[in-house]
């Protein structure tokens, strides 16, 4: 099962939120997650991210994949793997 760290939209139209969670790649978007580690604010100005770093290092540390947008998060918010 490949898992991947990936942000799930939440929020209105045009007013974006996003959950940064750990599902399973073959998921949908929007679909299954096995945990949420974080949230995304694209909206506010600078752009808002939270992560709980107990539980993203425990994700990556087994193996969870990032996508680049997580990625970018991931190094903005100084979590290294």
């Amino acid at each position: 099962m490949a898992v991947k760290m990936r942000l799930r939209r939440m929020g209105q139209k045009k007013a974006p939120f996003y959950r940064i969670v750990v599902a399973d790649s073959r998921s949908p978007r929007d679909g299954r997650f096995i945990e949420e580690v974080g949230t995304y604010d694209p909206t506010v100005e600078p752009s808002a991210v939270t992560f709980n770093e107990e539980l993203t290092k425990k994700w990556l540390g087994n193996g969870a994949q990032p996508t680049e947008t997580v990625a970018k998060l991931l190094k903005q918010a100084g979590i290294e793997k």
